[in-house]
């Protein structure tokens, strides 16, 4: 991990959403976290039962500065004054994983005059059974997931509870949803940016297949 960071809240912003700092992962690649605005405690295992922080990232590449699924406090003025130094003189895009993350895409959208088509140098990897769209980077050979994999001590990850493809009709199962996964063992992935847990900086196509190595015995 580059030692670079941008910090943000410093007590003058809302305690409700306090964005914490930016760490820059790679040239160029930066991720942030956030306390989510609707998140309330719910049953392990449930749907709602996921990490109140979540995690958000821009890309700065060629001449496009492009957020995924970006969450930031309206009121935090040294976030938005990083964020604006990072946008300047670029093209500005905004891309989503999934429905759910829309966070504050209105708000960059708005500021920037966003797009919301992937620039050469990211390219979406949609899975429509299971709801999203990851992306990746092969320059940072870095890949953004959504809700299907989540981050875990360190440096591993799983796959999202069987919980959280319920609202899919049909809902795969989770021998499905690994199957499909299974792809991303073929890219040259050394850091998953997961928007849930704590991202995986190295060994990032290892802990993919650790993953899913691990839902396969489980089954």
């Amino acid at each position: 991990m580059r030692p670079r960071s941008a910090p943000f809240q410093d007590g003058g912003g809302s305690a409700r959403l306090a964005t914490l700092a930016a760490t820059e992962i790679r040239d160029g690649l930066w991720r942030w976290s956030a306390p989510h605005p609707d998140w309330a405690p719910a049953p392990p295992g449930s749907s709602g039962d996921w990490p109140r922080d979540v995690g958000c990232v821009l890309y700065e590449i060629g001449g496009s500065a492009v957020w995924i699924d970006p969450l930031a406090d309206e009121g935090d003025a040294r976030f938005w004054d990083w964020a604006d130094g990072r946008c300047a003189g670029r093209e500005v895009v905004v891309l989503l994983t999934l429905r759910f993350h829309v966070r504050s895409t209105a708000t960059f959208r708005a500021r920037y005059g966003a797009g919301a088509s992937a620039p050469a140098g990211v390219q979406p990897l949609p899975f429509p059974a299971l709801d999203e769209t990851m992306y990746w980077l092969p320059q940072a050979r870095a890949l953004v997931p959504g809700d299907r994999l989540l981050g875990g001590d360190g440096g591993s990850l799983a796959l999202c509870p069987q919980s959280w493809l319920r609202y899919l009709e049909p809902s795969p199962t989770r021998a499905q949803m690994r199957e499909q996964l299974g792809v991303l063992t073929n890219l040259d992935v050394e850091a998953v940016l997961v928007s849930h847990g704590e991202p995986v900086l190295a060994g990032g196509r290892e802990a993919i297949a650790r993953a899913l190595a691990a839902e396969a015995d489980a089954q």
